[in-house]
């Protein structure tokens, strides 16, 4: 019984400045803010499931010029410490980003006034990558449903409310976007969208070496295209997170790399709940020139 309520615990959510975010995370918050970040760290930010790990698999792989082998180590998820990552008596994500050897490639889904107040002194890199918010709901309703550490998102009916009034893990979709697209002229801020990706993955990882300060000739370039795409890594086991215990990950409920498609959306939204989340979505994003594409 204990283990069931403790896991009961573990799911519920605790806040930091209104942001809802794991218990863990929120007892191992002062560690989080201390965190020293150094000028040549690459920060790759996101949004929950706006296309992380494929963003991921793509830094890495550049970061290892296109050498498969090198990338094909380490599962994914221990390649790039996650800041805010915290289940004791694991190393944190700060734990093991600080044992990590320089220039260091990290992740993190908070907020701009939610990171480590060091990034920004030290005028590290950052890489965003931003989702449309339908197909990011849909995708974000079939993690929690698979995820056994986050609450249960309960129906779609019931989750399409959580996610519009912003209940999540790591707060509003709305505020997040905003509030990366509102400072990227101000820092070092690669900022990228899912869709284009999806669009030309070739002309958007042009950017990422660019951006990293890399060269990379065409064959490489090419090689990085092949390997990255969502059927490879869907069957990729480094990337597919099928190494974790069911006890975390259920992906009997719902595979980790689910579809990876823009428009599925039109798959769950109800015609109504279409029309009120447009309406929601155009004041709770007015007067921001951010745009993004629904559908391919």
């Amino acid at each position: 019984m204990a283990m069931t309520t403790e896991l009961g615990e573990q799911k519920q959510l605790k806040e930091v400045a209104g942001i809802p975010l794991q218990a863990t995370t929120v007892d191992n918050w002062s560690q989080i803010q201390k965190f020293e970040a150094k000028p040549d760290d690459l920060l790759i930010c996101t949004y929950p499931k706006s296309g992380t790990t494929w963003i991921q698999e793509i830094v890495d792989m550049i970061e290892h010029n296109g050498d498969v082998e090198k990338c094909q180590q380490v599962i994914i998820q221990h390649r790039h410490p996650f800041i805010e990552w915290a289940r004791p008596p694991q190393p944190s994500g700060v734990e093991k980003a600080s044992a990590m050897p320089s220039p260091r490639i990290l992740r993190t889904h908070l907020p701009t006034q939610l990171l480590p107040p060091s990034f920004w002194e030290n005028n590290c890199k950052f890489l965003y990558v931003a989702r449309n918010a339908k197909d990011c709901m849909v995708s974000y309703y079939h993690f929690q449903r698979m995820n056994q550490i986050l609450p249960d998102p309960g129906t779609w009916e019931e989750y399409f409310e959580t996610f519009i009034s912003g209940k999540v893990p790591w707060g509003p979709w709305f505020d997040h976007v905003k509030g990366w697209w509102k400072i990227r002229d101000r820092y070092e801020i690669l900022f990228l969208f899912f869709e284009d990706m999806k669009r030309n993955l070739k002309h958007e990882i042009q950017k990422v070496v660019h951006f990293m300060g890399k060269n990379l000739d065409e064959t490489v370039l090419d090689k990085i295209v092949q390997e990255t795409s969502f059927e490879k890594m869907k069957e990729n086991p480094l990337t597919n997170r099928s190494t974790v215990p069911k006890s975390i990950l259920d992906q009997s409920i719902s595979p980790f790399m689910r579809k990876g498609t823009v428009g599925d959306w039109k798959n769950h939204f109800t015609v109504s709940q279409n029309e009120r989340f447009d309406q929601i979505y155009r004041e709770k994003m007015e007067g921001t020139s951010i745009k993004f594409c629904m559908d391919l």
